[in-house]
């Protein structure tokens, strides 16, 4: 794969919403392809990479989930002047939108991908209830500078709004951009996968680009159930302590390794990974999740018979907002923890770790 600050920027170039991900699930393709031995697309679009192990068939199977779709916005209407309403495609926060530089892909004409910024109405024209008030996104409006009749020609109702921000290199070794969630941990799976092809291991590995997960976890639902892993590990952001957020739900960048701690992680599997962290003398950061942990664990933990799953997170600032910020060291520390924990994977793993004691209660 290309180094890690280029890879990552071109990730986050790219748009990709939620059940739109085809042109981010064509590049991060191009960077696993020399990667696995196998390279399908799933009937929903979750990319799957198989890097098969060295062990004796049938091997088992462990499974890297992140998903790969992005939050944006939908073209929900036109008015006369030519300026577009829109809703939301994932979470977003009308707060930061005001003034955000956006892409409208516009589905007819010439021009496909229409440069826009959106446009807050002052005061004096919205309703009396919302003055002084950041506005609600039914008040907002994209502005692509085009004349009405050209907007007409151009766009229609359904058409996609991506952030048009560019990443931006920070002082720290940090990146600020959209979608580092979840883009910063495909990252990171590509740097075990291209650890895994200098070091032998006796599981095969599955790595999954998923989609949906910001909608609808479709691809967390769909992908395991066809591979059927044996162990299963999900790999997302978390929140990043940071201007209002210090609390125990927040967690330091650039400090080492987040392991998760919930209802959706195996703790058998949650002991070994942490035992793995403490061999290579990598530092743990422990978030504890005691509800749902807002990831793809959530949809493949609860997959057929049950996939006993793993989550790793990497603090993120900003989340959900157009200037993201990621510490590159927490990306490569992660990719790091997964490759030596799948190299250290002995065939009868299942037997000697995840098996229930009979007297649990």
């Amino acid at each position: 794969m290309p180094e890690l600050k280029p890879f990552l920027k071109s990730l986050i170039s790219l748009p990709g919403l939620s059940g739109y991900e085809d042109p981010v699930r064509t590049a991060i393709a191009d960077a696993w392809r020399p990667l696995v031995d196998e390279l399908t697309v799933s009937p929903l679009g979750s990319l799957h990479g198989l890097q098969r192990g060295s062990g004796a068939e049938p091997r088992p199977r462990i499974l890297l989930a992140a998903h790969m779709d992005a939050i944006g916005m939908m073209v929900t209407g036109i008015t006369p002047e030519g300026l577009l309403r829109f809703t939301e495609v994932g979470g977003v926060d009308p707060r930061i939108l005001p003034s955000t530089p956006v892409v409208v892909h516009a589905s007819r004409g010439e021009l496909r991908e229409l440069p826009g910024i959106i446009a807050q109405p002052p005061d004096r024209l919205l309703p009396k209830s919302q003055a002084g008030k950041p506005p609600k996104m039914e008040y907002l409006l994209v502005d692509t500078g085009l004349e009405a009749e050209e907007v007409q020609a151009a766009v229609r109702v359904g058409d996609l709004v991506s952030f048009g921000t560019e990443p931006l290199e920070l002082s720290g070794d940090t990146l600020a951009g959209h979608t580092l969630d979840n883009r910063a941990s495909v990252a990171a799976v590509t740097l075990a996968l291209e650890e895994l092809t200098r070091t032998r291991h006796a599981w095969d590995v599955y790595a999954v680009a998923t989609v949906q997960e910001e909608e609808s976890l479709a691809g967390a639902y769909t992908s395991p159930f066809s591979i059927r892993p044996q162990l299963a590990v999900a790999i997302d952001v978390t929140f990043a302590k940071g201007p209002g957020a210090s609390d125990w739900r927040s967690y330091p960048m650039n400090k080492g390794v987040t392991l998760d701690w919930g209802p959706n992680v195996h703790p058998a599997l949650f002991n070994a990974f942490k035992e793995q962290a403490e061999r290579l003398d990598l530092s743990v950061n422990l978030a504890v999740h005691p509800q749902h942990s807002g990831t793809d664990a959530m949809g493949i933990q609860i997959v057929a018979e049950g996939i006993p799953t793993m989550v790793l997170s990497i603090p993120l600032r900003y989340m959900h907002t157009p200037v993201e910020m990621v510490a590159l060291k927490d990306i490569t520390r992660t990719g790091r923890l997964m490759a030596a924990f799948i190299a250290g994977l002995e065939p009868d793993f299942m037997s000697t770790h995840m098996r229930w004691e009979e007297d649990h209660d």
